[in-house]
């Protein structure tokens, strides 16, 4: 059942992450998706994809995505 409840969040919190204006946010909401997917492996008795996907997806992607649109905003003078 805890199964099922982590899939909803990883694919709500992805389409979520989509359909964001706010490009900072979807970065937290891909975090998010990457986390409930984590716990979701290791429920799947797969400790070792589930650590993988601990560092890159909620820590290594959303980090270079806000590190990209920090580095991409305009700067008004």
């Amino acid at each position: 059942m805890f199964g099922y409840v982590l899939m909803i969040i990883t694919v709500v919190s992805a389409i979520l992450a989509l359909i964001q204006s706010d490009l900072f946010k979807a970065a937290i909401l891909t975090g998010f998706s990457g986390g409930a997917l984590a716990v979701l492996f290791q429920l799947l008795l797969a400790p070792d994809v589930a650590l993988t996907q601990a560092i890159v997806g909620v820590a290594i992607i959303p980090a270079f995505i806000a590190l990209a649109v920090k580095k991409t905003q305009r700067e008004d003078s």
